[in-house]
């Protein structure tokens, strides 16, 4: 029997036969309690982007624990590796003049962007712009606003009416998208929310043209376009942000996994400047919105870290390099009898 619930198991089976205890990780591998060696495939929950056992992050987390751990981001207060943490982060982003909202993760970015919208079309006396639409397949975190939005019928299932604030269109037609904007009316929606490559939904690239058409639909009819990055952010697609390999130019990104690779649990809405300037300029008022640790101290300084290391071995540019050996390598078990299909070819992501 064990005492710690976890996410997404069957706890009855846990409990009868024990979970995994992991121990220590380097690079690629981790290890358990007795020794035992694994390949971390999947990046841990893909968010290992440097890897594990990168002392130059544990120091970095030290050095600032010792320091100031963390104080509050509220009102007009901000810990300093934070505040140069945002500008880090808006210097990268995929559009112009980017402010950055931290968050403690990507479930929380979700549910930030959600009520950015939300604000934003109110503050534009648009109230009626309440409506959000999602993709089959995707999957927007396990908060409450993520579960609303996810494209994955199982986890939308056993916690009553979700509301009918949220609809899904077709992953992969922009069709689809434009009909049931004009089915619902735009004046009723007030965002698109895309992962450019759907991830824990099958690793699913839908194509450039369809991304190209999808956004100019969004353009058309004003809605605005949410990127969800938080696994395909940070380099993992070839360039930093996915939204910038594919020209998309959104009003928001969603980040959190890659932005620490994990050392230390952040997240971040990265905001353009149609939905941040109201803001900025006071016509909007204050958001009420924050988290106790949006942008945490030590979670910036590992931040900071991983970032380097990022930029310093040229990690980015090296997802280039490995996307199509990837492929190749992956190609073969389409032939398995128990596999129906291999999903590869765009940046560190795949799935069999």
């Amino acid at each position: 029997m064990t005492a710690a619930w976890h996410g997404f198991a069957d706890m009855a089976a846990v409990s009868t036969n024990g979970p995994l205890v992991l121990s220590e990780g380097s690079g690629t591998r981790i290890t358990d309690v007795d020794g035992n060696e694994y390949l971390d495939i999947t990046s841990g929950l893909w968010f290992a982007n440097v890897g594990h056992g990168r002392a130059e992050i544990a120091e970095a987390v030290g050095r600032q624990a010792g320091r100031l751990a963390h104080y509050s981001m509220f009102g007009d207060m901000v810990d300093e590796p934070t505040a140069s943490l945002a500008e880090r982060v808006a210097a990268i982003a995929p559009m112009a003049d980017a402010k950055v909202f931290f968050t403690s993760g990507g479930s929380d970015s979700v549910d930030t962007a959600l009520k950015m919208v939300r604000r934003y079309w109110q503050v534009m006396n648009q109230p009626t712009r309440q409506v959000v639409l999602m993709r089959d397949h995707a999957y927007h975190g396990m908060h409450w606003a993520g579960t609303k939005l996810s494209g994955l019928e199982p986890n939308r299932v056993g916690w009553g009416d979700l509301g009918d604030e949220a609809v899904r269109v077709s992953w992969n037609s922009a069709d689809d998208l434009a009909e049931t904007i004009e089915r619902i009316g735009a004046h009723r929606i007030a965002a698109f929310f895309c992962e450019p490559i759907i991830g824990a939904g099958g690793v699913r690239f839908a194509g450039e043209q369809y991304l190209k058409e999808a956004r100019e639909v969004c353009r058309e009819h004003d809605v605005l376009w949410v990127s969800d990055e938080v696994i395909s952010g940070f380099g993992r697609t070839g360039e930093w942000f996915a939204s910038g390999r594919f020209g998309l130019d959104p009003d928001l990104v969603l980040t959190a996994k890659g932005l620490t690779s994990g050392y230390v649990p952040m997240g971040a809405v990265i905001a353009g400047q149609r939905v941040s300037e109201p803001f900025f300029d006071g016509s909007a008022g204050v958001f009420r919105h924050g988290y106790t640790y949006s942008g945490h101290a030590v979670a910036a300084a590992a931040a900071h870290a991983n970032l380097d290391i990022i930029e310093r071995e040229g990690l980015v540019e090296r997802v280039r390099v490995l996307q199509t050996p990837l492929a190749e390598a992956l190609a073969p078990l389409a032939d398995h009898d128990l596999v129906s299909e291999v999903r590869a070819g765009v940046g560190l992501l795949g799935a069999v």
